[in-house]
């Protein structure tokens, strides 16, 4: 995802469109696109500011609920394997995830499913 535009161009884009210029004269102005004009006129009328939104995930998704099931279960069955963590959850719990999003929450937990070879 690439970054949001500067604030001085945010504010000067909005302030040449509050001088009476149409948005597309904004646009071919500035060198942006008519969209990014819109939003801007648009984000200034409704918060009363120009500042970008946080982008990217916020961190909310099916298993940040369970986390705590999550770390409980691993603990208890120290062998669980990524299928048998998703197959658990979708029969005692009803959440369907992919074995990969089980994978990065248990990293984000600091657990790890690799099993320790058994020494001899």
């Amino acid at each position: 995802m690439g970054k949001p535009h500067p604030f001085e161009l945010r504010r000067r884009v909005v302030e040449f469109v509050e001088e009476g210029h149409t948005h597309r004269g904004a646009a071919a102005h500035f060198r942006v696109s008519i969209k990014f004009v819109n939003d801007m006129v648009k984000l200034k009328r409704e918060t009363g500011g120009l500042a970008p939104k946080r982008q990217g995930n916020p961190g909310r998704g099916k298993l940040s609920e369970v986390s705590d099931w999550l770390r409980t279960r691993t603990s208890e069955k120290k062998g669980i394997t990524l299928d048998e963590l998703v197959l658990e959850l979708r029969e005692s719990l009803g959440i369907d995830v992919h074995r990969s999003s089980v994978a990065r929450r248990l990293h984000k937990l600091g657990l790890t499913h690799k099993k320790t070879a058994a020494r001899s």
